[in-house]
C-alpha cells in the first residue's frame, strides 16, 4: 500500500473495480443523479390520505394499521425523523421497523471478501422476510424481528426484537421503496432529502463510533458502493414519495405536519365514534407503563394497589371534568379578580361491591366529604343480575352520580346498577360510569340501553373470552386489590 494511503484522496480514488452483492459480481454503473428539486407536496399527502383510508363494511374485521415508509440516502436523518414522530405522539401505538434488521448474514466466502461486499445493493437484504414481517404486522400479529450485528456481519442467534401489531407501523431503510410488494403495503411514503456532504459526514461518524470501522474503510466503501447505490437504487425511488422532507430531522415543520396527520389517523377508538358518550382518557407512556405493571400477573400486591390507585385517580379526575360547572369570580391576594368556575355541589359516588370499593379512596381524595352509596349484585357467569343489597343517599335523585367499577366486562351488572339508579329518580344523563378497563361487549351492552349516560375509562381491551373474562384484561381485580382468592369469598 502506498505511503499516503491514509489520505482522503487515496481512499476515494482507489475505490474502483468490480464489486459483488452476495455471490453476484457487478461492474460499477456510472449515472448522474437527476436534478430533482426538493419539494414537499401537500397535495401528495392529501392523495395518500384519501387513498389509504378504506372503509370496511365488516365492523368485526380487524383494524388495518396505517403503514408509513421512510427512505432516503445513507445518514440522511431517516431514523431521526422517525424517532421525532414517535416521541411527539407520546403513544405506544406507533412501532418502528428498520430495514437494517433484515440484512442477510454473510457466508464464510463472503466474510473472507467482506471489503468487496456491497451492503447498499438490494441483494444484501432479505426482502422476502421483510415483506413477511410487514404483512404479518399488517394482519394484526406480532413478529420477531432479527437483530443484525454490524461487526460480525451476522444475525444474532441468541435474541430477537419482539414487535407487536400497532395502529401505525413505520418501515425505515435506504431501499424500503425498492420492492414494489413492500411499497404497495404503505399508506404513506416519505423521502428524507439531505445534502450529500452532510450525509457523508454523518456516515463517517456513525460507522466509526457504532460499527467499529476506520475512516479509510468508510470512505472507500462510500465511493465504491454507497454513492453508486444511491444513484442507482435509492434516488430513483424518490418519485414514489408522497412527502419529501428537506434537511431531515432539522425540518421541524415537516415533522410536525406528519405528526398531526398520524394523530388524526390514530384518532379515537372505533367505539368512541359509535358512542359519543364513551370517553377514553388520553394515553401517555406513563399510563401505558402503569397498565403494563398492573396487568403483569406476578406483580406484588403492594405494587398492584399502588399503580391501580394512580390510574383510578386519573380516571376519577377525568370523570369529574364532565360534570356541569358555573362561572365564578374570586379576588386573589394581589387584589386582582380571577374568573374561574365553581365545582358541581350536588354529587355522590356509588360503588358496585366489591371491586368498586377500590375506587372510593380516589374519589374521596378528589371530592372532600362526598357521600358514597353501595350496590351489591350477585354475579353468576353472564346472567347474574340479582340485586342483593343497596344503600344510597336519600336525595340521590337530586345529585350527579359517579358509578364506580374498575372493570366493565359483559355490562350486565352495570346495567342492573344503572337501572336501580334510574328507578331512584336519577336522570340517566346525570350518571357517569368510571372504570379502568372496558370490554367492547360491555360498552355495547350499556350504551345501547342507556345512551344518555357517560362512560369514562382508561383503556378499551380486545374482547371477552368464553368465560366472560376481559382479554387481555388484568384478572380478578377485587381479589388482586384486596389480597383475597376464590376460596376466601
Amino acid at each position: 500500500m502506498p505511503e499516503d494511503s491514509s489520505s482522503i484522496d487515496y481512499a476515494m480514488e482507489k475505490a474502483s473495480g468490480p464489486h459483488f452483492s452476495g455471490l453476484r459480481f457487478d461492474g460499477l454503473h456510472s449515472s448522474s443523479p437527476p436534478n430533482s428539486s426538493v419539494v414537499s407536496s401537500l397535495s401528495h399527502l392529501r392523495s395518500a390520505v384519501s387513498s389509504s383510508s378504506p372503509a370496511s363494511s365488516d365492523s368485526d374485521a380487524p383494524k388495518q394499521p396505517f403503514i408509513i415508509g421512510v427512505t432516503g440516502g445513507t445518514a440522511s436523518g431517516k431514523t431521526t425523523v422517525c424517532d421525532m414522530i414517535i416521541q411527539q405522539l407520546h403513544d405506544h401505538r406507533v412501532v418502528l421497523v428498520n430495514q437494517d434488521s433484515f440484512y442477510r448474514g454473510l457466508t464464510s466466502e463472503e466474510l473472507q471478501r467482506v471489503q468487496e461486499y456491497n451492503f447498499d445493493h438490494p441483494d444484501a437484504f432479505d426482502t422476502e422476510q421483510l415483506l413477511h414481517c410487514a404483512e404479518t404486522l399488517k394482519s394484526g400479529q406480532p413478529y420477531q424481528v432479527p437483530i443484525y450485528d454490524f461487526k460480525t456481519h451476522q444475525r444474532r442467534s441468541d435474541t430477537f426484537r419482539q414487535v407487536n401489531a400497532s395502529d401505525v407501523i413505520i418501515l425505515e431503510g435506504i431501499l424500503i421503496f425498492h420492492d414494489s410488494r413492500v411499497r404497495n403495503l404503505m399508506n404513506m411514503k416519505i423521502f428524507v432529502d439531505t445534502d450529500a456532504d452532510v450525509r457523508l459526514a454523518r456516515r463517517i461518524r456513525r460507522d466509526i463510533v457504532e460499527r467499529g470501522r476506520d475512516v479509510n474503510s468508510v470512505l472507500e466503501q462510500y465511493a465504491k458502493f454507497v454513492k453508486p447505490a444511491f444513484d442507482d437504487f435509492v434516488l430513483p425511488t424518490k418519485k414514489y414519495a408522497d412527502v419529501i422532507i428537506p434537511r431531515g430531522g432539522d425540518n421541524h415543520v415537516a415533522v410536525d405536519l406528519i405528526t398531526q396527520h398520524i394523530h388524526t389517523k390514530l384518532g379515537q377508538h372505533d367505539l368512541c365514534k359509535i358512542y359519543p358518550n364513551v370517553y377514553v382518557i388520553q394515553s401517555t407512556f406513563q399510563i401505558r407503563g402503569m397498565h403494563t405493571l398492573i396487568r403483569e400477573k406476578d406483580i406484588s400486591k403492594h405494587d398492584f394497589v399502588f399503580y391501580s390507585d394512580r390510574l383510578i385517580r386519573l380516571v376519577v379526575e377525568h370523570g369529574l371534568g364532565h360534570l356541569p360547572f358555573t362561572e365564578k369570580q374570586v379576588v386573589t391576594p394581589t387584589g386582582a379578580v380571577y374568573t374561574g368556575v365553581d365545582f358541581c355541589k350536588k354529587l355522590c359516588g356509588v360503588s358496585i361491591i366489591r371491586s368498586g370499593e377500590s375506587m372510593e379512596n380516589a374519589l374521596r381524595a378528589c371530592c372532600k366529604g362526598i357521600k358514597i352509596g353501595k350496590i351489591l349484585i350477585h354475579r353468576d357467569g353472564d346472567n347474574g343480575k340479582q340485586l342483593i343489597y343497596e344503600k344510597l343517599p336519600h336525595d340521590i335523585s337530586e345529585r350527579h352520580v359517579l358509578l364506580l367499577d374498575p372493570v366493565l366486562a359483559t355490562g350486565n351488572s352495570a346495567n342492573q346498577a344503572i337501572e336501580l339508579l334510574v328507578q331512584k329518580g336519577v336522570p340517566e344523563s346525570h350518571i357517569i360510569f368510571l372504570n379502568l378497563i372496558s370490554a367492547p361487549e360491555g360498552i355495547h351492552c350499556v350504551c345501547k340501553r342507556f345512551p344518555a349516560l357517560k362512560i369514562v375509562t382508561s383503556e378499551i381491551d380486545q374482547c371477552l373470552n368464553q368465560e366472560f373474562r376481559v382479554i387481555p384484561g388484568l384478572g380478578e381485580f377485587g381479589d388482586r386489590y384486596f389480597g383475597t382468592d376464590d376460596e376466601d369469598l
